[in-house]
């Protein structure tokens, strides 16, 4: 399928053949047949990444500030490669259209194949996969121009009821762009009194004919004029949907609201704020959030989880709803908005209308449902090897880690596989990967791929795993190997009617430094004792490991340190304790303290702290026992018994793992780096049932023999 996608680093637009997306169980799959220009915030987007690099850093200070940190915690290389990575990605447009539904996820009520939904939060691309509250069903008579307004409207609807006006009230709508006509003929159509104020004519005479009083912007004899027109007592209040950095829409609202009235914030404006004259009429000012309840909650728009109508009677989805519902009952008139229109292959077109065209207000693009290519997508001639890998999961990890890692060692990918496709893309053309394809069943029905690698999201880990394996493909997958008991079962019976391979991803028993300290405290001489501290860092609340369904922090990365303290011991854990700070529920809490206790008497301390210092080092292992003393600092200094001990090289391990399962796939003799795999998962499973009841706990492990010897 087609989809527009822009350049992070340089702004540049290009249509891009990306394999055809498949929707999750909370989703649906749409053939577009119109999607909307947002002409404000689309232009905006545009100018940020065409803009110089100096110019971003002014505009978003906020990240710059995230580079500095993280430069100070993960030094300066590494920022630098990741901020070059993300400069390199390929972003989608849009989030405003209309189409048809082709597939249905199990989850999803009330939403059939045919039916022509409005959609929210999906590009400009000839098939999208939508959140199921975000797919609206299309009432009869509604124009496909008028629905793909659906999500802008939304916004527009969104500002009107933050402002709280009652029937008979007044408002002035700031800002005559899209939203901006849109905002202002709801609330026409909600019976308001209503006056726009823009800094071009023809847009405020748009508003006089839609039945409200419109005005072109001059200082205070506009302020007159709204004065004048509300007996002298100032509108309700004001909606402001402008885009600029000033302030003065904001400070001007102050002037021409009454006393006690409201100001909404929609546009992106400046907020350099005096205080007294808000304070003097005591004004309410208040913000809209985009289309409303339900935005960027991970329940609502991920899991489907709606919010009962006696709660919250106006949703994202709701308003959407809503605005169709004007229109279809002849209140609301939206065609009229639509200036210009184009198929979707001419998007340089489009987007030079917006940027030089005063007057393109509303553009769409068109789409041929018949034109849509659904298969993979081939950007280079295949090779015939019959040893290639397949790849699951495209994020940053992949980019940024272990796909880079893989080339250095001379592993040959030959195909790639992503949730949306966009990303496989991305990274196939930057790694030269010869195929993009639409799922994980294409890699597994490929004869040529012998390897698959899985680096997706936790909760599919174990599935793709266990149907690889059953597939006949060698498989190395990422940590955590399985999220429950029943998914741990299901991989070791895969892997034990198969004649193939299974690797974990925990590097780093493999690096440098590990080695090193091993070969330093021996296998002899008694017990160890383990204190390993974590300084994790914090999240942003949108991380998807703060999704439930991945495992939380614990199963997803505390994992790692419970593995290499098994693996420095020489034996799997008999014993785990795990406690958290109780700050939410079990398995998303991010301050954590692991305890194991081995059959030889070793014992291992892990914290895990969400929030240290910036300048903290990331991972710190200290070892104390057999007449020794071990200091791992970050995988990059080595200290034994007092002394500093050189490296070969510093690392986490991430190649060193990659040629040990090189060397596994060619001799297929030692297995003690699966059963470690194994068993690790099986404690990490067993720390996660004692963090949720609070008791001591012994791991129910899936291999009989010692996996470490």
């Amino acid at each position: 399928m087609k989809q527009i996608v822009q350049s992070i680093g340089d702004g540049s637009l290009q249509v891009v053949d990306v394999p055809s997306p498949s929707a999750g169980p909370a989703e649906v799959l749409v053939s577009t047949r119109r999607s909307l220009l947002s002409t404000g915030t689309e232009k905006a987007v545009r100018e940020l990444a065409s803009a110089s690099l100096f110019e971003k850093a002014k505009a978003r200070p906020d990240l710059v500030r995230q580079v500095v940190r993280k430069a100070r915690t993960e030094g300066l290389r590494n920022t630098v490669q990741a901020v070059r990575t993300r400069l390199d990605e390929d972003m989608p447009l849009g989030y405003s259209a209309v189409g048809e539904v082709t597939e249905v996820g199990d989850a999803v009520a009330g939403i059939t194949p045919g039916m022509r939904v409005a959609t929210a939060s999906a590009g400009h691309a000839e098939l999208q996969v939508v959140p199921g509250l975000l797919a609206i069903p299309v009432p009869d008579g509604v124009s496909d121009e008028s629905a793909a307004f659906g999500a802008v409207a939304a916004i527009a609807l969104q500002g009107i009821r933050q402002a709280g006006v009652e029937p008979g009230g007044s408002v002035l709508v700031v800002g005559l762009g899209l939203v901006g006509q849109l905002t202002a003929r709801l609330a026409l159509a909600a019976g308001y009194d209503v006056i726009g104020v823009d800094l071009r004519s023809w847009t405020a005479e748009m508003v006089t004919a839609a039945g409200g009083l419109g005005l072109e912007e001059s200082g205070a004899a506009t302020t007159d004029a709204v004065l004048d027109r509300t007996r002298g007592r100032g509108v309700d209040a004001v909606l402001v949907t402008a885009s600029t950095k000033s302030s003065d829409p904001v400070m001007l609202a102050v002037d021409r609201v009454r006393d006690r009235g409201v100001v909404v914030v929609v546009g992106d404006v400046g907020l350099e704020l005096s205080r007294t004259p808000f304070y003097m009429k005591e004004v309410d000012l208040r913000f809209a959030r985009s289309y409303g309840p339900g935005r960027y909650e991970r329940s609502y728009e991920e899991y489907a989880v709606d919010y009962p109508v006696g709660q919250v009677r106006w949703t994202e989805g709701r308003n959407i709803e809503a605005f169709l519902d004007l229109v279809a009952r002849g209140r609301l008139t939206v065609d009229d908005l639509v200036t210009h229109s184009f198929p979707i292959t001419d998007h340089e077109d489009a987007y030079e209308t917006i940027s030089r065209d005063d007057r393109a207000l509303a553009v769409q693009f068109t789409y041929d449902p018949a034109a849509v290519s659904r298969g993979a997508v081939e950007l280079r001639p295949r090779s015939t090897s019959s040893g290639d890998i397949g790849l699951v999961g495209a994020g940053n990890y992949a980019k940024m880690t272990l796909v880079p890692a893989m080339k250095s060692v001379g592993m040959s990918i030959a195909a790639v596989t992503s949730t949306g496709g966009l990303s496989a893309r991305h990274l196939a053309q930057r790694h030269d990967i010869a195929a993009v394809v639409p799922g994980v069943d294409d890699l597994l029905s490929d004869p040529g791929l012998r390897t698959i690698f899985v680096l997706s999201r936790h909760d599919s880990h174990a599935e793709i795993a266990g149907k690889a394996l059953r597939a006949g493909k060698n498989v190395f997958v990422e940590k955590p190997l399985a999220l429950s008991d029943d998914e741990l079962d299901d991989v070791v019976q895969a892997l034990s009617s198969s004649d193939t391979q299974l690797w974990g991803g925990f590097n780093r028993r493999h690096s440098p430094a590990v080695v090193e300290a091993r070969r330093a405290l021996g296998r002899e001489g008694g017990p160890l004792v383990l204190t390993y501290r974590v300084s994790a860092g914090r999240l942003p609340d949108t991380h998807w490991y703060k999704d439930r369904r991945q495992g939380g922090r614990l199963l997803g990365e505390v994992c790692h340190f419970i593995d290499l303290a098994a693996w420095i011991v020489g034996q799997p854990a008999e014993e785990v304790v795990a406690l958290g700070s109780r700050r939410a529920e079990s398995l998303l809490q991010e301050d954590l303290a692991v305890t194991l206790r081995f059959p030889d008497g070793s014992l291992a301390s892990i914290t895990y702290a969400e929030y240290p210092h910036p300048a903290t080092t990331k991972e710190r292992l200290e070892v104390l026992g057999r007449g020794r003393s071990v200091v791992v600092d970050d995988f990059a200094r080595l200290v034994v018994d007092g002394k500093d001990v050189k490296l070969p090289s510093s690392g986490k391990g991430h190649v060193e793992n990659l040629r040990a399962f090189q060397d596994s796939l060619a001799s297929a003799s030692d297995d003690s780096d699966l059963r470690a795999t194994i068993t690790s998962t099986a404690t990490s499973l067993a720390a996660a049932r004692s963090l949720s009841t609070g008791h001591v706990v012994r791991p129910d492990m899936r291999v009989s023999a010692d996996p470490f010897r």
